[in-house]
């Protein structure tokens, strides 16, 4: 393809998003959003997942003097067409069924909710914490890096979710800066989940990828997990060498 065919898919592909819009250079390239966190009726606490370790993290780096209110940069929300970038509009109408919800996060009591509860406080923040990380990705071209404090739910495709993981984050970053920003190409993911059941959602990730079109053949993918059991002969539960 050639460079001008490039620029013209980029700009057909791409749609009014206030993901890109610019930051302030007092602001470090860190995002995160206090909305990140699910707080609700105790529920969040039958998951074994810590739904409120993204605000423990910023309160940590505020004490240790790292960070301040004034140079975090705000994750937004991603819009349904932010999603659309990688999810099929039947997926996102899926969403609003409680009980897939609740399959999705692992919290059956979810399914009990109405609808608009679930969106409010379980799936806004996961969708602010799917903002932040498409806002990462270009500041990270900007920067030369990046962190968003939240999101790598590596476990959801563009048509179904799974392992806590409602939006697929991490293939939205990658497909806005392959439409968006001139030079971006290809991409390397590192995935760093190692625990019992990463190696199967290196498995499930890399189906996920493959979805994309040309999405695979443009992105390596490299699971921790897969390196450990593999490559070392390691037990993942115990993290300990295979005898």
């Amino acid at each position: 393809m050639s460079h001008k065919e490039d620029s013209e898919r980029k700009k057909r592909g791409s749609h009014p998003t206030e993901l890109y819009a610019g930051v302030p250079q007092t602001c470090l390239p860190i995002v995160y959003h206090p909305d990140y966190n699910i707080t609700f009726m105790g529920l969040e606490k039958l998951h074994p997942f810590d739904a409120g370790k993204w605000g423990k993290v910023i309160l940590f780096l505020k004490e240790e003097k790292f960070l301040t209110d004034g140079n975090i940069v705000e994750a937004l929300e991603a819009t349904e067409e932010d999603l659309l970038v990688v999810h099929t509009k039947r997926y996102l109408n899926r969403l609003k069924w409680s009980m897939v919800v609740a399959t999705i996060t692992e919290i059956p009591p979810l399914m009990f909710l109405p609808n608009f509860l679930v969106q409010r406080k379980v799936l806004r923040p996961l969708r602010t914490q799917t903002g932040g990380t498409i806002m990462a990705g270009k500041l990270a071209v900007d920067r030369g890096w990046a962190i968003n404090v939240g999101g790598g739910f590596h476990h959801c495709s563009g048509n179904r979710g799974g392992g806590f993981c409602a939006y697929a984050d991490i293939t939205l970053a990658i497909k806005f800066l392959f439409e968006r920003v001139e030079g971006i190409s290809r991409a390397t993911i590192i995935d760093l989940d190692a625990h019992q059941k990463a190696a199967f959602a290196a498995v499930e990730s890399r189906i996920v990828f493959s979805e994309q079109h040309d999405f695979l053949e443009r992105t390596l993918y490299i699971s921790l997990a897969v390196v450990i059991m593999y490559f070392c002969d390691w037990n993942i539960r115990t993290m300990t060498p295979v005898m």
